[in-house]
């Protein structure tokens, strides 16, 4: 063989390995980090594993629960749907005794591993610095990383705890993000837990309520992710939308409070499609949609580092409340029809 054709072989084959290559490494990283969560405060959703079954047929691989349901974990056996479970914050209390937190991790962990896909266990949703039950969410936390590693689990399942945005003292501009004296007692020691074990922190974030908290001062359209161009300019980052700007600021605010290296994951995020102002069928779509566009690019201030996102939620709850808006906050109606077109959830 001349060296034309030698070099020609060798070129014919680098080019198939790299389309190989490219084409693989392109679906790889097109697929989107979101998983929605599967609330099921109400009277007619389907069954558990008319759910399950659900996520699969919509291509959804991530799931959040509230509690350890035991029909839901049955029904989640070998789908490889990663899976949030939360501890209701009625049962924080009983878990700061160590006893009973490795009996909860052995009944709805260890039973259900290694066919169920458990990614994090979420101590608590939402509980806020002046709530009594704040003292015993790090100790429960604890406990059950204790109750895993005993299990030969603690590598694998990562104990957390989910927050609102109303644990930042301040939060604009997002690099002056900051947990502030009331909330930092509660919440610096759980950031150092989640420094030494690997965990990233569970953040809700919400530019629905953000907006209609301060409809004079925060735009619809940079809600909406719809906004052209930069809308304010920090420093050298420049934000385009609500939802990056609450998630750079709770990085600040874990930077400042010893967790430069803790991670976020959104653990729910959503828009309501009636109820209340801005609550409409089209707000709702336009978000979710851009949203799920979205979450791959990162943020300013962590740019091209997908964020791993649980939409809020699976279906609309007729039994949650006060506000009507609690009850429209589902991508599909109980009867699984769906409330919003063209959403692809990978």
């Amino acid at each position: 063989m001349d060296f034309l054709s030698v070099n020609r072989t060798l070129m014919i084959a680098t080019y198939l390995f790299l389309g190989f290559f490219i084409a693989n490494h392109t679906i790889t990283g097109a697929t989107k980090p979101i998983g929605v969560c599967n609330g099921r405060i109400a009277d007619n959703l389907p069954s558990e594993q008319d759910v399950v079954s659900f996520y699969t047929s919509n291509g959804i691989g991530k799931m959040r629960i509230y509690d350890p349901n035991q029909a839901t974990l049955q029904a989640l056996r070998g789908t490889n749907i990663e899976l949030i479970l939360g501890v209701p914050n009625g049962d924080l209390k009983s878990l700061t005794t160590s006893s009973t937190a490795n009996d909860w991790v052995q009944k709805n962990i260890v039973a259900f591993s290694p066919a169920v896909n458990f990614r994090y266990i979420a101590v608590g949703n939402e509980v806020e610095p002046s709530d009594p039950a704040s003292q015993y969410v790090l100790p429960a936390m604890q406990n059950i990383y204790n109750a895993l590693v005993s299990a030969n689990l603690g590598g694998e399942i990562k104990v957390s705890t989910s927050v609102s945005a109303s644990l930042l003292a301040q939060s604009y501009p997002p690099s002056a993000g900051s947990f502030g004296a009331t909330s930092s007692t509660y919440i610096t020691p759980i950031v150092s837990f989640l420094a030494t074990t690997g965990a990233p922190l569970l953040v809700n974030v919400y530019p629905y309520f953000a907006y209609i908290g301060d409809p004079q001062n925060i735009r619809l359209d940079f809600a909406l992710f719809t906004a052209q161009g930069t809308v304010f300019q920090d420093g050298a980052l420049a934000y385009q939308n609500l939802f990056d700007a609450i998630v750079d600021a709770f990085y600040s605010a874990l930077e400042a409070a010893g967790g430069a290296n803790v991670e976020l994951v959104v653990s729910e995020t959503g828009w309501p499609s009636t109820g209340e102002a801005a609550a409409t069928v089209d707000n709702a779509s336009t978000y979710y949609k851009n949203l799920i566009n979205h979450v791959n690019d990162g943020t300013p201030k962590k740019p091209g580092k997908a964020m791993e996102t649980y939409l809020f939620a699976m279906f609309d709850e007729d039994q949650k409340g006060p506000a009507e808006t609690e009850r429209h906050f589902g991508l599909f109606s109980p009867d699984k029809q769906p409330k919003y077109n063209n959403i692809s959830f990978s």
